[in-house]
């Protein structure tokens, strides 16, 4: 479990680091607080920062249930997944809003089967 609990360490760094991307990039295009709208390229690091918290509700949750229920080692290697899949996102989102898909595509499944093999798994214990 200690490896599951890194997993979900580093998705938190991670956000971390996006809100952090967020913020200079508030400050570089000029969006005074509480804006949210200004420049476009600043609204697409914190529509990755929104989108990313959103999926951390379900996945870190869902990580542990299929930890405890399923696999510890799977669901590290799907948590790792999804850590690589938000960074492509990420990159890819800020970059161009078009080509997202490939990040967002692989943080779905990953947290999918996550979420899945622990109902699956509780409702099996």
């Amino acid at each position: 479990m200690n490896l599951v609990a890194a997993v979900a360490a580093l998705a938190l760094i991670e956000y971390i680091v996006i809100q952090s991307l967020t913020g200079r990039a508030r400050g570089k295009y000029g969006v005074k607080a509480p804006a949210t709208t200004g420049d476009p390229t600043f609204e697409r690091y914190y529509r990755v920062q929104m989108n990313t918290i959103e999926q951390l509700v379900v996945f870190l949750p869902s990580l542990f249930l299929f930890a405890t229920y399923v696999s510890t080692g799977i669901a590290a290697l799907l948590g790792l997944v999804f850590i690589v899949a938000r960074a492509i996102y990420a990159k890819s989102y800020v970059e161009d809003p078009e080509k997202r898909g490939l990040g967002f595509g692989l943080g779905f499944a990953a947290t999918a089967v996550l979420v899945l093999g622990g109902l699956i798994g509780a409702l099996l214990a």
